[in-house]
């Protein structure tokens, strides 16, 4: 019984985490590769504050680590796993639900390793539109 309530209190850690549509776009921005918060807060076009709370509550959903680099820290996904299992979640969730999805979409809406954050987030934001 202690593995089931886990397994649902770590499932409902990760629906909090996706609840907001800020850190759903950051996890999303984030499959792309490691960044800066400066970056990823230009990006999302959200103040640093705002992106610091956001990455805070993934931090401690185990989403993403921060790995200090001098006085910086740069973000990224917890782990590799976690990069395909959101590009499947999000390919599931535009199948079932047709009114998200562009008539020309026929594949992964964002992806897997654009060239850089902006692309990401143009593509995420594109997808989700």
């Amino acid at each position: 019984m202690v593995a089931l309530a886990s397994s649902a209190e770590v499932l409902a850690r990760f629906g909090h985490a996706l609840s907001d549509p800020t850190r759903a776009r950051l996890l999303l921005v984030l499959r792309a590769g490691a960044a800066y918060p400066s970056e990823l807060a230009e990006v999302l076009g959200v103040g640093r504050t705002n992106l610091s709370n956001h990455l805070a509550c993934l931090r401690g959903c185990g989403l993403v680590v921060a790995t200090p680099e001098g006085r910086r820290q740069r973000y990224e996904l917890a782990d590799d796993k976690l990069r395909h299992a959101l590009g499947d979640l999000l390919d599931v969730v535009l199948a079932v639900d047709p009114e998200h999805v562009h008539e020309e979409y026929t594949g992964p809406a964002v992806p897997l390793v654009p060239a850089g954050v902006a692309e990401a987030v143009a593509a995420v934001d594109e997808a989700l539109s």
